[in-house]
């Protein structure tokens, strides 16, 4: 370690100083942090205590409920109340908003945040992540309600997603670059490890759900036939890597370069992800580090949500990538055609 490192305090203190609406950001962050070690220490303990497993209730969204998202959820919460930096909280575990009255210096932010996504993985001790949006307030010192937090991607002030795996790391953008900051076990701080995350405008990795093959429009199976041949850009197959945990298969694209797609298909037409607690967050870090994030038709961050737990299509990742696969999905892929590529 370097003798003088960069802790994650530091770093968003200074990056804060460059945006005038965003002095209450770092203590928002640094409440993430703070949960992100709790977290974290639960996570490595899930073999052993007992957090595995279903808590036997179903969400309002008709899924099951693990013992570890509320674990991860009213650990955040926690934190969040007590930092006086947020005026109020959305959750993906949450059905309804979460007021926190008395939140902020200056009406406070709000904070949307899916609190441990890729949970169904932990059984199999597979990396897993929490994911979390911040928003400026429209009406400071009036009471938070729902319309303040349905806002396009676009108006985010930061977002960033903290990664449990063999190392845990927070990643975060502040709008003015895309910074990696490792768990030092030992200090318990979080270390500058990754500064200006730039991806690749062009990878060779693609992450999907192959099994839901058959449900995908025409125009996505050529794409992904595309990808999978010696025809594209390559001249060679791209590489399948699908983990099924969003933020670890986003977070080594984001590294490397290439592709993740959670498409529409004819069961989800409207997607799976969640827009505020997913795609906006990983959008805005994305398009910071030089990729793109689109829903097949449209960029992602300018989505006007109608509802708190809308659901979105994703592509996301390099940014000729994720314009590649536009094109295939609106039929304007010029010079490829479906039988060029072997596809029914």
């Amino acid at each position: 370690m370097a003798r003088n490192p960069i802790t994650l305090t530091r770093k968003a203190r200074e990056d804060a100083r460059r945006h005038p609406d965003a002095a209450d950001v770092p203590g928002v962050i640094d409440g993430i942090a703070l949960a992100a070690r709790a977290i974290s220490r639960e996570l490595g303990r899930a073999g052993i205590a007992d957090i595995l497993g279903l808590t036997g209730e179903v969400n309002g969204h008709g899924e099951a409920v693990s013992k570890l998202d509320v674990l991860a959820h009213d650990t955040i919460v926690g934190l969040m109340r007590e930092s006086g930096c947020v005026a109020g909280l959305a959750s993906e575990e949450s059905e309804e908003i979460i007021p926190c009255p008395g939140g902020g210096s200056d009406g406070g932010l709000l904070l949307l945040f899916d609190p441990l996504d890729g949970s169904s993985n932990i059984d199999a001790n597979v990396g897993v992540g929490t994911i979390f949006s911040i928003l400026g307030r429209r009406s400071c010192g009036k009471p938070v309600e729902l319309e303040e937090f349905l806002r396009p991607g676009a108006d985010q002030i930061a977002a960033g997603y903290v990664l449990y795996g063999p190392s845990t790391m927070l990643v975060y953008t502040l709008g003015s670059g895309v910074h990696g900051f490792t768990l030092d076990p030992g200090s318990g701080e979080f270390i500058l490890s990754h500064p200006g995350i730039e991806t690749p405008r062009r990878g060779g990795i693609y992450s999907v759900n192959m099994g839901n093959h058959e449900r995908f429009d025409a125009g996505l199976r050529q794409y992904l036939a595309h990808l999978a041949s010696g025809k594209n850009h390559r001249a060679k197959p791209y590489s399948l890597r699908y983990i099924g945990s969003l933020v670890s298969d986003f977070h080594r694209n984001l590294l490397h370069g290439g592709i993740f797609l959670y498409p529409a298909d004819s069961k989800n037409r409207s997607g799976k992800l969640r827009l505020l607690y997913e795609a906006n967050p990983l959008a805005m870090i994305v398009e910071q580090a030089g990729g793109r994030a689109s829903s097949g038709v449209e960029d992602i961050l300018r989505i006007q949500p109608a509802r708190l737990h809308q659901r979105a299509p994703l592509f996301i990742g390099s940014a000729d990538d994720v314009s590649e696969a536009e094109a295939f999905l609106a039929g304007g892929f010029a010079g490829v055609s479906a039988s060029s590529i072997g596809v029914a």
